[in-house]
């Protein structure tokens, strides 16, 4: 009554089970990879930035000078570079916030998919 059809002279076969388990860590695998790479990248660039802005608040402080009234007569430049400093930091601390919230969301998104599949652990 039915009569198979062959595509190309050969019968449909599907692939082992073994194999499409196979497939699909690999698949998964490569999401966790690329998972790991943006959180120690993200991780990274926070430890460097944080060294960074560090630095200019150890620079900050010196051009600020210890007298409780060093703004009075305190040279043109220096404000000029103080004002500078304080940019650069509110910059660094605004991308600082930006990184840690990108390691959480990585974090997140790491332990969910390990939690859909322990077996990779």
């Amino acid at each position: 009554m039915f009569q198979l059809f062959r595509l190309g002279g050969d019968a449909f076969k599907a692939r082992s089970a073994e194999r499409d388990a196979e497939t699909d860590r690999a698949r998964v695998l490569s999401v966790l990879t690329a998972i790991d790479g943006a959180l120690q990248a993200s991780k990274d660039e926070h430890s460097g930035l944080s060294t960074r802005i560090d630095e200019v608040l150890a620079r900050a402080a010196v051009t600020v000078g210890l007298a409780s009234d060093e703004y009075l007569d305190r040279e043109p430049h220096l404000s000029h570079h103080l004002s500078l400093f304080d940019a650069e930091i509110a910059s660094g601390q605004r991308r600082l916030q930006e990184l840690s919230t990108m390691i959480d969301y990585l974090r997140s998104m790491k332990a969910e998919l390990l939690s859909r599949f322990p077996e990779l652990r």
